[in-house]
């Protein structure tokens, strides 16, 4: 899967069964590609070896939320309507705004 985040193209695995939901992106170094993670609607950043980017849609790809360069040992408490929980790499989001969509695909 991709998605276009301020005209570059980023990609991104599908985390879908508990365990891969559970473990993210924790100890990971240099990370180049995000995460999608379906019905998740909360994260934390424990165990975390670099700051990363969130970004939080409902089912259709509208930005709810976002959290640039989120440190390490930090949490997001459940949000309402959130679906997908975008793991990105640190600077990747730049100018995203609340209520755009993130453009996809497979």
């Amino acid at each position: 899967m991709y998605i276009y985040m301020e005209k570059e193209k980023i990609e991104i695995d599908v985390y879908s069964s508990f365990i891969q939901k559970a473990i993210g992106l924790i100890g990971k170094k240099n990370i180049k590609k995000g995460i999608v993670l379906p019905h998740c609607n909360s994260i934390h950043t424990f165990f975390m070896k670099e700051n990363i980017d969130i970004v939080m849609t409902d089912r259709h790809y509208k930005v709810l939320y976002y959290y640039k360069n989120l440190k390490k040992n930090k949490m997001i408490l459940p949000k309402k309507k959130v679906y997908y929980t975008f793991e990105l790499p640190k600077n990747t989001i730049k100018n995203l705004r609340k209520n755009t969509y993130l453009k996809a695909e497979d």
